[in-house]
């Protein structure tokens, strides 16, 4: 019974089901079972659970963790949730996961500088104007946030053609990317940007860092892309800029609070873009094979794979 895997999540049952049977085909010489459906015996014994948004209350009811498998890339929530210094966690590293958000990026990059907004407001006025082209080397994009996303990111915009920057809280080298770190380097790279792109983990130093005064140093001509982490942007601020017209449009997809409420200004205002968090969903099963290899390498020689600091929060 103690090679029982525990899965814990917070998801509907559907998606509890589709996880299982993707984690039960990567691992067919493991038993993998939800938590509800555990024996008394399987959750004195488990040493290594896997989570998709976990309940904290369920992880405490195994007293023998070692660590937390999370099938998501994004740890924040459970890192705040679940305090148990004594158990490592895990966060989800998919090459597949990268390639998805680089596409996304890419994508909504296109969107705002083909100018896809205005284009739309003129469809609904009725209006026919052709906007002068501007070609690709001369948009400056800015990566915030320079780990494995942002890294594969900045390799398909430069492929694109675009005039690429990047920014992270420690100095990154990247080739064919002018790079830069530190607080005061963030505010030159969001004044050169011409849309700036958010990739960055939530973390206390990342919390409400794109705010008033980092948005009053941005072109007003400038558009933000968000497709990190809710509060890394504070959302009245933000409006704010809209409203004035200090900046030109945002693409959101992430929130503070999800799903977005239907009350939401963001839903209607006119330059706004929402999205339901989809720049980079986990795809089950190739994050399951990732997930199965970390086990079994466990299992082999109890070497635990790359645990999360809890102190830089990623």
């Amino acid at each position: 019974m103690s090679n029982v895997l525990p899965f814990l999540s917070r998801s509907n049952s559907e998606d509890v089901a589709q996880w299982l049977d993707a984690l039960e085909s990567a691992m067919p010489h493991e038993r993998i079972v939800a938590f509800d459906q555990l024996t008394d015996e399987a959750r004195r014994n488990a040493t290594i659970a896997i989570v998709a948004n976990p309940d904290p209350q369920q992880l405490g009811q195994l007293p023998a963790l070692r660590w937390v498998q999370s099938v998501w890339a994004g740890v924040e929530r459970l890192l705040g949730e679940y305090r148990n210094d004594s158990v490592a966690i895990v966060r989800l590293e998919d090459p597949q996961l990268a390639a998805t958000m680089a596409e996304a990026v890419l994508a909504w990059t296109l969107y705002l500088h083909r100018e896809m907004p205005a284009y739309a407001a003129q469809q609904r006025a009725r209006h026919w104007h052709q906007r002068a082209l501007r070609l690709p080397h001369e948009r400056c994009v800015a990566l915030l946030g320079l780990g494995n996303l942002g890294r594969v990111a900045s390799r398909t915009l430069r492929n694109a053609g675009f005039n690429v920057i990047g920014w992270s809280r420690t100095l990154t080298t990247i080739e064919g990317v002018e790079t830069f770190a530190g607080d005061d380097a963030l505010n030159a790279v969001l004044a050169r940007a011409d849309i700036a792109v958010c990739l960055l983990p939530l973390t206390e130093q990342t919390r409400g860092l794109l705010n008033a005064k980092r948005f009053a140093l941005m072109k007003p001509t400038a558009s933000l892309i968000n497709f990190g982490r809710g509060a890394v942007v504070n959302t009245d601020d933000l409006l704010d800029a809209l409203e004035r017209n200090a900046l030109a449009h945002a693409v959101l997809d992430v929130f503070d609070v999800e799903p977005l409420p239907s009350e939401s200004v963001l839903w209607t205002h006119r330059s706004v873009t929402v999205l339901p968090h989809i720049s980079a969903p986990t795809h089950k099963a190739s994050a399951a094979a990732i997930v199965a290899k970390n086990i079994a390498e466990y299992r082999a020689s109890g070497a635990m794979p790359k645990a999360v600091d809890r102190v830089l929060g990623y």
